[in-house]
């Protein structure tokens, strides 16, 4: 069994939906796995690091269609200062789309970041839904498709997994389009403004 750590990619790692998914991940590595989060400040550390490690595992969000700029901008210190001994790297991204296809391009720039560097690219788990799965009765899914790609990472028998809330796509819009609602009249703005195509007015 090798030593894992988790990159948290997410530019507000702390408070991240990210690092509640690496949190749980820790829970199932009984530790054999660290954690850290990617700031601006720490690459050369994180990069000097990765010669005590096996694997890697990036949590991030989706941003845009692909990768967020926190972990972009570590990727290319990664480029430039890599371990002398290569980490398989792996994938555990989230979106808001109840879809986790939709994260399937951000792991294409992952992949081709590994191909272009000579790292071997392991497991991904895909979450769709993410800004609310955590939060409902779903979680027990979560919870299971990350015990499997612990499990995968650490046998060293890499793969693709998947979860996402299993409702229907309107339920699930419905759903969603009610608690933007009352999150914008929590913070003063109204259904119309957040509608609304103007960014700034």
């Amino acid at each position: 069994m090798g030593k894992t750590i988790i990159l948290n990619g997410s530019p507000r790692a702390p408070k991240s939906n990210s690092k509640r998914y690496a949190d749980i991940f820790l829970e199932h590595s009984k530790g054999t796995a660290d954690y850290m989060d990617i700031r601006k400040n720490n690459h050369g550390e994180i990069c000097e690091m990765l010669d005590g490690y096996t694997d890697v595992l990036l949590a991030f969000p989706l941003y845009a269609d692909g990768i967020p700029v926190t972990l972009l901008d570590f990727l290319k210190a990664l480029e430039s200062a890599p371990p002398d001994k290569k980490p398989v790297i792996s994938v555990m991204i989230n979106c808001g789309f109840i879809e986790s296809s939709q994260n399937d391009t951000a792991i294409r720039m992952v992949e081709l970041f590994c191909r272009q560097n000579g790292y071997t690219f392991g497991s991904v788990l895909k979450i769709g839904s993410g800004e609310a799965i955590l939060d409902t009765p779903f979680r027990v899914f979560v919870n299971s498709k990350i015990k499997k790609l612990y499990t995968s990472i650490s046998t060293g028998k890499y793969g693709t997994f998947d979860v996402a809330m299993p409702i229907s796509k309107s339920l699930f819009v419905k759903a969603s389009t009610k608690f933007w609602i009352e999150y914008g009249k929590k913070n003063g703005v109204t259904e119309k403004e957040m509608r609304a195509m103007e960014i700034e007015g």
